[in-house]
């Protein structure tokens, strides 16, 4: 499970950066919102994925409350999951 939540980690750092840096520049200095509708969704779901895995991780790899809240908190701040995968999810 901690693979999983690597890759999730990962993947979802990618696809924030992606939203954030490429499609809401192209949404509102372009005004096309394709990229936003096209990446949106799958960041959501990935997001999601990262908040139920940690949650589910939490007691397995004993993270204190203060650990938790930090992963927790790293997926919305922009490459806060890359920081999390380096630090608490390496072997």
């Amino acid at each position: 499970m901690r693979q999983l939540f690597r890759l999730i980690s990962l993947l979802e750092g990618i696809s924030y950066l992606l939203l954030l840096f490429i499609a809401v520049p192209i949404k509102y200095f372009g005004n096309d919102e394709f990229y936003v509708k096209l990446l949106g969704m799958p960041h959501g779901i990935l997001f999601v994925g990262y908040i139920v895995l940690a949650i589910l991780l939490r007691k397995k790899l004993n993270w204190s409350i203060k650990t938790f809240v930090l992963i927790s908190l790293a997926s919305i701040i922009p490459l806060g999951t890359f920081y999390v995968n380096k630090k608490y999810l390496r072997n």
